[in-house]
């Protein structure tokens, strides 16, 4: 499978006027096809089966590069996968993604792409910390976003636990920026946290709420009772 016959393949399924609403919905200037993500999901899921792991990262590769809106995310989906081994070649690629970021559709997906490789290796958080204080807004998005499952669990060992811990440190260090996308990302991460552990997230609130805007603050606390 070539990124062309990929590409081929998704233009095959493009629903009339449908880019028009996703280019408005998603405010983007590059090109947009009109695919339903449901195409996507099917198709990731197909070729996934097809082809083995370094045809999958050639064609993400391939897909990525050609700045189609769909094709983005669809090369991120091909290479959301807990059980790679060795997954070298894809987390190598996947991070190289990140300074590219510039819509929350596309990072939210590449961003599950690369936290299934943080979890395989979570020494690979040595590599996210430096994106905490990057020029690039989405990139410091993405550390917070792409670390999600460290906020999920329910009976973290030490070891998880020093990291949620390291990981709510970097969100500290957000919490007196203005950035819509940024706010959004620590109140995410608390209301994650709070569903399986509320006092933690009551205690960084109590020292940090007064920081964040409104209305991060109010989904921060979304299922706290």
């Amino acid at each position: 499978m070539t990124p062309d016959a990929a590409l081929d393949a998704l233009r095959a399924q493009v629903e009339p006027g449908r880019a028009e609403q996703m280019i408005a919905y998603h405010k983007q200037s590059r090109t947009v096809l009109g695919v339903g993500n449901e195409v996507l999901n099917t198709l990731s899921r197909d070729w996934r089966g097809q082809l083995d792991l370094e045809a999958r990262v050639d064609l993400a590769a391939g897909l990525w590069a050609s700045d189609i809106f769909e094709a983005r995310i669809l090369a991120a989906k091909l290479l959301t996968q807990a059980r790679i081994k060795p997954d070298t070649a894809v987390w190598d690629l996947v991070q190289t993604w990140v300074p590219d970021f510039d819509s929350w559709a596309i990072a939210d997906h590449a961003a599950s792409a690369i936290s299934k490789r943080l979890q395989a290796d979570p020494a690979r958080l040595d590599v996210v910390e430096g994106w905490t204080t990057s020029d690039h807004m989405w990139s410091r998005r993405a550390a917070l976003v792409s670390t999600l499952p460290w906020a999920k669990l329910s009976n973290p060992k030490p070891a998880e636990l020093t990291t949620r811990e390291r990981i709510l440190g970097w969100a500290a260090t957000y919490v007196q920026d203005r950035d819509w996308f940024i706010q959004k990302s620590i109140a995410w991460w608390l209301r994650d946290l709070s569903k399986h552990d509320a006092d933690r997230t009551r205690a960084f609130l109590a020292e940090h709420s007064d920081q964040m805007k409104a209305f991060a603050r109010k989904e921060a606390v979304k299922y706290l009772k």
